[in-house]
């Protein structure tokens, strides 16, 4: 009896099946779904704007911010639009190929996501305990190499995922559970050995998640000891309110990764997979939605750009 290769068990196209269990729900699902991406693509597209025209806003800081909404732009539309697409009209296939384009798109930018926040915390940490050499440390140069090396690390860390999904060979039916394709909802549909896979996905969560938040959690315990050690409490005030915007950045972000990282592991058979889905969708929507709203309320010159944008002022100049 000849054996078939994988190549006989690969898939023309995957079936995304949405939220399994709400598909009655999914019309009203898709409203706020709807709503945050278009706040979060009106609201990044717009702080783009402002970080390219306004000169008050070349600085390390904003440069970092173009970063966190150019991900977010990514991020949120390799998945959102194909979910309203299933939403909407039922358009629920997607190719082999496309999915595995998708979920490279999808890995390789949260991971992004968590590199950038790590940047700013960095960014955020020089400006606080080595004011006077900030933009000496911070050069144009310097910022777009670690941008660079940030979005390489993703790309290279992620490549491994298509390849070690296309491998597999699938032959138990090609409906994933969920609105996008996720790694490890793709290789489930496999009937040969995943182990790999889930191994290999866990190590990456941990270089780059668990790297940027030890990093996050160091700068921020030498930027608390700086500010402490300060004498004015309006300096330490002002010091303080300079990170408000970038821990509100973090929360948003880590939050719902932490929640969805854990339940799968310790709550899988008490916590619905409706549940895991939706906060799935929630992880690549929040901080996309969120992040230009936070720092557009919490960042004076943002604010002042677009009180002046809005009055019709000529003025290109801002007060900082």
């Amino acid at each position: 009896m000849s054996v078939q290769n994988n190549t006989d068990l690969t898939p023309a196209s995957f079936v995304l099946n949405g939220i399994p269990g709400l598909e009655d729900m999914h019309v009203w699902i898709s409203f706020p779904f709807c709503s945050m991406y278009a706040v979060a693509m009106v609201g990044n597209c717009g702080l783009l704007y402002l970080i390219f025209f306004e000169d008050s806003l070349h600085r390390p800081m904003y440069y970092f911010l173009a970063m966190l909404s150019l991900t977010d732009l990514v991020m949120c539309s390799s998945t959102i639009p194909k979910a309203l697409c299933i939403f909407w009209f039922h358009l629920k296939e997607i190719g082999f190929d496309d999915c595995l384009v998708q979920m490279f798109f999808t890995h390789t930018f949260t991971g992004m996501e968590s590199g950038v926040l790590m940047l700013m915390a960095l960014d955020r940490y020089v400006a606080i305990c080595y004011p006077l050499r900030y933009s000496t440390i911070l050069t144009n140069p310097i910022i777009a190499k670690v941008g660079f090396a940030t979005f390489l690390r993703g790309v290279l860390l992620i490549i491994p995922f298509t390849f070690l999904t296309k491998r597999l060979p699938y032959c138990r039916g090609n409906v994933i559970n969920h609105t996008y394709c996720d790694h490890m909802s793709v290789a489930k549909l496999s009937c040969g050995n995943v182990k790999v896979n889930a191994i290999y996905g866990l190590m990456v969560a941990l270089l780059i998640g668990g790297f940027d938040i030890l990093c996050i959690t160091i700068s921020y315990t030498m930027i608390l000891r700086a500010v402490v050690s300060l004498s004015s409490a309006d300096a330490r005030q002002k010091a303080f309110s300079t990170c408000t915007a970038h821990i509100c950045a973090i929360v948003f972000s880590y939050s719902p990764a932490f929640f969805s990282f854990f339940s799968h592991r310790f709550g899988g058979h008490t916590i619905p997979p409706s549940c895991h889905i939706i906060v799935a969708n929630v992880y690549l929507l929040l901080p996309p939605t969120m992040n230009p709203v936070v720092y557009g309320v919490k960042t004076k010159q943002i604010r002042d750009c677009v009180i002046r944008i809005l009055s019709g002022s000529k003025d290109s100049k801002t007060h900082i």
